[in-house]
């Protein structure tokens, strides 16, 4: 038997290098990552028949250059993801109607997407029902609306196009 891996040494390089990527999958830090590719670095080695001190001289160093190099990437590629924001922190920015009117000093209800919030207005002007406001923050679990600057086009009046033919 240690004949027979004596002279396929690239069979333990494969198994070195197997091992390490399914603890890997335990871990997800990429360090073990790392020696994997030491491993098949030597197993590519072994297949010139090298002997087994470069072969574990090549294991080394590629494991290190991997480490040095390679994990850093795969880190930033797996933490590159964009931040998602919770609950009232995503409504920031967006739209909703005014459900129960908001008072200087006092608040009042918006509903945004079917959900209704708790909402004050930053300034001294009360906003009626009906009004599309903006969510500009939050403390809490109350939000910080403003209007929304309406257009000149008049809602109540129907939209026609005209066609030319």
């Amino acid at each position: 038997m240690t004949a027979y891996l004596a002279s396929n040494l690239w069979a333990i390089w494969t198994a070195i290098a197997i091992i390490c990527l399914i603890i890997e999958l335990g871990s997800g830090d990429f360090f073990l990552t790392c020696f994997a590719l030491g491993a098949f670095c030597s197993m590519i080695v072994s297949f010139t028949e090298a002997p087994l001190w470069t072969q574990i001289l090549v294991f080394a160093i590629c494991s290190v250059l991997s480490i040095i190099f390679v994990r850093p990437s795969l880190l930033r590629k797996l933490h590159n993801r964009q931040e998602r924001l919770s609950n009232s922190d995503a409504l920031i920015g967006r739209e909703g109607r005014v459900i129960e009117a908001i008072c200087p000093g006092d608040y009042g209800y918006v509903k945004i997407d079917g959900d209704e919030w708790k909402a004050q207005s930053p300034d001294d002007t009360t906003i009626e029902v009906g009004t599309t406001v903006k969510v500009i923050g939050r403390e809490s679990i109350i939000i910080s609306v403003e209007r929304v600057q309406t257009s000149t086009y008049n809602n109540n009046q129907p939209h026609v196009t005209l066609w030319k033919e």
